[in-house]
């Protein structure tokens, strides 16, 4: 399988082929993406417990967690934080919804995400993705591809999901694809 990249750049492209990876589960299991499935998928992946704002981003979802269901969606976040470290952020936060770890490079790269290098081993010890937050479509495609360099940046998830509804009852295409 071949993955479409924006031209001059590695970044994914909007309505390309999600790429096929998978990460482990907390609770157990894996959570697998790309490929084609029953429903949206709604992917975030966030940078790690080390993030002040990755934790206000994902306390801010679990309050429309189950919009996005009732929407039609599956919904997981995703860093590269080893299980400890995701243990106690679901322990002080009490997320709900499907949480992966210890993502890999390789699959940082293939969704096109910005990596990066801990400013010290007080802040992780592993190299990290930043912010990214994909709607992927039941064929397997990126509908929308919202990627940073940063932790400030990230898009609006009421207005992301109420674009998402839209875009979905009106058969929309993705967008951004020239």
């Amino acid at each position: 399988m071949t993955i479409a990249l924006l031209k001059n750049t590695d970044k994914l492209a909007g309505g390309a082929v999600f790429p096929t990876f998978e990460v482990a589960k907390f609770g157990g299991g894996t959570l697998q993406f790309g490929g084609a499935r029953d429903r949206w998928t709604l992917l975030i992946v966030y940078r790690g417990k080390h993030c002040g704002r990755c934790k206000n981003y994902l306390n801010a979802f679990e309050k429309t967690y189950s919009d996005w269901q009732d929407a039609g969606f599956d919904v997981a976040a995703i860093s590269a934080d080893p299980i400890d470290k995701l243990t106690d952020d679901v322990n002080d936060h009490g997320w709900s919804f499907d949480l992966g770890y210890d993502l890999d490079e390789p699959a940082m790269r293939a969704m096109g995400l910005y990596v990066s290098d801990p400013l010290s081993s007080g802040e992780t010890d592993r190299r990290f993705a930043e912010p990214g937050v994909f709607c992927i479509s039941p064929e397997g495609n990126a509908q929308i591809v919202a990627i940073s360099n940063g932790p400030a940046a990230r898009p609006d998830l009421t207005e992301l999901l109420d674009g998402m509804i839209f875009t979905i009852e009106n058969k929309r295409p993705a967008r951004g694809t020239v």
